[in-house]
């Protein structure tokens, strides 16, 4: 008979974050849940240990949990459940369909503590498949709306405060697309902390409110690119789905969009290309007018990517021709900040790879060239590099892809990025199994590159 394994508890974060909200130590919130308890009647006795060992996971005994959201409630002036500080009914799951959204912020505040805080139980999450992949983007789509966003706290929030995130999401976006996701993530995570959920937990009218969420879902997208780059999928889809819901309470079918896009492009990534296909069909039919050319252009682009991955060539072709079009369509003065990163070129190493999967390589080849013709930040331009390299290497010309991948390396230099660094290993593999002089010399710059531990 096997010993018993008592079952692994998980770190209480939402506990965590409203402590630290309620600027309550753990020795504070210990002498005030005795002193709760003793106007019940209760003789309790507990010191800091036993609130470090509640936060580690462990559920306190008897009514201690109740004494707990009363201290908290005292505390933070609104009322705190059981389910608020993570002590709901046991194996109860996820909060149900229609959460309201002061239990939203709650949450997504805790998430970004966890993560700060760099729970290995975050990191190592693989993303859920299936109905709870499928349930966020349903949701946004679907009523019921936010009727009124707004909420009472200690820190009254200004459009000055607004305007701080917008701005800080263009600062992390730039800072990612020099230095790479490792390293972005950490800087944006701290921010999202210390600056945006105080502001998120703050007093704010309904107008405001929604211009609130809407940056904040700007800067959690970030999160969770960043998240996604860094090879930590199941937290990147977390922060997705929690920039899906603020895009939800900001009433921006547009944003909404954008998000879901980032979804689209998880589900390539992780080979759900039926998913990837239906993600896409949601974003471009519920956003309706709000959508822009560049996100229409960006969609239509991956549903065809995915077409191909299924085999259905015909589809896949449909597409292209509707990203095209979109793409001619693009006037970068009515896009949003988020849309910047279709830059010209994007639309055609989409296509390019989309055409390599349907073995169309002389149509791959011409647009892989285009892409890396127009000009581009580095992060894109590595991409656009592989994806020519990968061609050429296809159509037998390994010296000339040697050319391309040296050209690939140098520009990936100084990123932290395990996107590009999948990328420089697969062109590094097809450059060996190519045999090529140039290709040899091309592959001691790439492992020189992939020695140094990121």
């Amino acid at each position: 008979m096997q010993p018993h394994t008592p079952p692994r508890t998980l770190p209480n974060a939402l506990l965590d974050a409203l402590l630290d909200e309620a600027g309550i130590s753990n020795a504070g919130l210990a002498s005030r849940v005795n002193q709760a308890g003793r106007a019940r009647g209760l003789a309790l006795r507990y010191e800091h240990t036993a609130v470090a060992r509640w936060l580690k996971g462990q559920r306190p005994r008897g009514q201690v949990p109740d004494l707990i959201c009363e201290v908290l409630a005292g505390r933070l002036h609104r009322a705190v459940t059981l389910d608020d500080i993570g002590l709901g009914v046991p194996g109860a799951g996820p909060p149900a369909p229609g959460t309201p959204l002061s239990g939203f912020v709650e949450r997504a505040t805790a998430l970004w503590r966890s993560d700060e805080q760099q729970r290995p139980h975050l990191h190592g999450a693989p993303a859920v498949t299936g109905t709870p992949a499928v349930m966020p983007v349903w949701e946004w789509e679907n009523p019921p709306e936010d009727v009124d966003v707004s909420r009472d706290g200690r820190t009254r929030v200004s459009a000055a405060d607004v305007s701080m995130l917008t701005a800080a999401r263009a600062h992390y976006e730039q800072m990612y697309r020099k230095a790479g996701g490792l390293a972005t993530r950490a800087r944006i995570v701290g921010f999202l902390n210390t600056e945006t959920a105080p502001l998120l937990r703050g007093a704010y009218g309904d107008a405001l409110g929604r211009r609130l969420h809407r940056a904040t879902g700007g800067l959690v997208a970030v999160a969770g690119i960043c998240a996604y780059d860094s090879d930590a999928q199941g937290l990147a889809q977390r922060y997705f789905h929690q920039a899906l819901r603020l895009a939800k309470a900001s009433g921006d079918r547009g944003f909404g969009a954008y998000v879901v896009a980032l979804l689209v492009n998880q589900s390539l990534f992780t080979g759900e290309y039926r998913q990837a296909v239906a993600f896409a069909e949601a974003a471009l039919r519920s956003a309706g007018r709000e959508i822009t050319a560049a996100l229409a252009a960006d969609l239509t682009a991956m549903q065809a990517k995915a077409y191909a991955h299924l085999g259905d060539g015909a589809a896949a072709l449909a597409c292209i021709r509707r990203a095209e079009s979109e793409a001619e369509r693009i006037s970068p003065g009515s896009e949003p900040a988020e849309t910047g990163y279709v830059q010209p070129g994007l639309v055609n190493v989409q296509v390019a790879e989309a055409l390599l999967s349907l073995g169309e390589l002389t149509a791959a080849r011409a647009h892989a060239a285009a892409a890396v013709e127009t000009p581009a930040h580095d992060r894109g331009r590595v991409h656009r590099l592989a994806m020519l390299c990968q061609i050429e290497l296809r159509q037998g010309e390994p010296d000339r892809a040697a050319r391309t991948a040296v050209e690939m390396t140098e520009r990936a230099r100084g990123m932290e990025s395990r996107r590009l660094r999948d990328r420089l290993r697969l062109v590094r593999e097809q450059l060996l199994a190519s045999g090529g002089a140039e290709a040899r010399e091309a592959v001691d710059l790439i492992d020189a590159a992939l020695r140094v531990p990121l």
